[in-house]
């Protein structure tokens, strides 16, 4: 998938400019698809670097992702319900592609338009969903690839659609606990912002007035809340470049992302969450590959690549080179470590008893309620935690502030009147 700037001059005599993201090899074919695709002559055309046209990819995919996995979902249920009906591939895609969502195009027909030109232009399904890895999860185009060369792609469609709920909604459980905490702090924050600005400075000229006598505490609140007013230009732009510095680092550096992951997976609570969502991935994207009869080794590199934590990764790494050398996968596992004593032992017998695609169903569904479980009870004890957190806030500023005021307030009450 490559990157470029275009000017069209359209058949209306007008000058269109704008970035393309195609899935072609040469500038040529490029060219070519605009022409077609705009109806116009290509004034210029300039592809941009590797590096530029990765950051411009993923500030789009991060600001407007292309699709969104429930959307994905349901397409992928679409077109398996077509296609196991008899409608040709072909068929069903133009069936999404002409779909309408509140007056407007759907993310998936404009997903499914893509596809058919891709069809069009000679490539097959699993090709097409290969050149589109952003919209795309990897295990579901191995999936489709398989059902490409088994002929079994009705089946391979709406197991996609499956896993990709099921993902959705480990990711969706995830997020929801932490939307309370996420509220909360946002409120203090924006509680906190408010008094800084507007009721401190407002005190801080009262006391100045009344020449008060203030203690310790609130001097050191008013001085910091000064230096927050003054300073407050560079603090903001200070937070945006090292939160911009930390997402490439992110992104783009592999050994960044592993201390992060390992350091979580030594600290008390993290640890557990790290541990239950890390296998509960694990043996859903398993279940998925080996059910679909792709052989333990390929499996694994899939895995390789689809694991976004990296303490699994490496031991997914680990795994796959002991089996390459002829040992059995629950062996690997064992000798690896970082993983259950229960995980193992039914592995073991999946491989005795050749229902290893069934135990991992069993491991998925079981880490499944575990992870869920483990989330709803984080909620539960996340609430009071945060509720003392807020609550020692506003004890701070009564005793920082308000207590100052009190003093005073009782000073003019019982000075003598003249």
């Amino acid at each position: 998938m490559n990157v470029y700037y275009y000017r069209l001059l359209l058949s209306s005599g007008r000058v269109r400019s704008g970035v393309a993201q195609l899935s072609v090899e040469r500038d040529s074919s490029a060219r070519m698809w605009l022409e077609k695709n705009f109806d116009a002559v290509v004034l210029s055309l300039y592809r941009l670097p590797g590096w530029l046209a990765e950051t411009q990819r993923s500030i789009s995919h991060l600001v407007k992702p292309s699709i969104r996995p429930l959307e994905l979902a349901g397409m992928l249920r679409d077109l398996g319900v077509m296609t196991s009906s008899g409608i040709p591939v072909m068929e069903a895609l133009r069936a999404v592609a002409n779909e309408i969502g509140e007056g407007r195009t759907t993310n998936a027909a404009k997903l499914a338009r893509r596809l058919i030109e891709e069809l069009d232009a000679g490539a097959s399904l699993s090709d097409a969903f290969s050149r589109y890895p952003d919209s795309f999860p990897e295990t579901v185009r191995n999936l489709v690839m398989i059902g490409d060369e088994t002929g079994t792609m009705d089946k391979m469609l709406m197991e996609s659609a499956d896993h990709i709920e099921r993902i959705a909604k480990m990711t969706a459980d995830t997020r929801q606990a932490l939307i309370y905490p996420a509220f909360v702090f946002s409120a203090i924050f924006a509680a906190g912002g408010f008094w800084i600005y507007y009721v401190i400075p407002n005190l801080a000229d009262l006391f100045k007035q009344m020449n008060a006598k203030l203690p310790p505490l609130t001097i050191a609140v008013m001085t910091s809340s000064e230096w927050l007013i003054a300073h407050i230009g560079l603090i903001l732009g200070g937070l945006v470049l090292a939160a911009f510095a930390t997402w490439v680092t992110w992104r783009y550096s592999r050994a960044f992302r592993r201390t992060v992951h390992y350091t979580l997976h030594r600290l008390p609570i993290a640890k557990t969450i790290m541990f239950s969502s890390g296998l509960a991935f694990f043996t859903e994207y398993m279940s998925l590959l080996v059910k679909a009869g792709v052989d333990m080794v390929s499996s694994l590199q899939v895995m390789e690549r689809a694991m976004q934590d990296e303490y699994y990764r490496d031991r997914i790494i680990a795994i796959r080179q002991v089996l390459e050398r002829g040992d059995r996968v629950s062996s690997a596992m064992r000798q690896v470590g970082g993983f259950p004593s229960m995980m193992v032992r039914m592995i073991g017998v999946g491989e005795e008893t050749g229902t290893l695609d069934s135990q991992f169903a069993r491991l998925s569904a079981e880490y499944s309620v575990r992870l869920q479980r483990l989330i709803t009870n984080l909620s539960e004890i996340i609430k009071p935690v945060v509720v003392l957190l807020a609550g020692g806030m506003f004890v701070f500023l009564i005793v920082a502030l308000l207590l100052p005021v009190y003093d005073l307030v009782q000073q003019a009450i019982t000075s003598p009147q003249f």
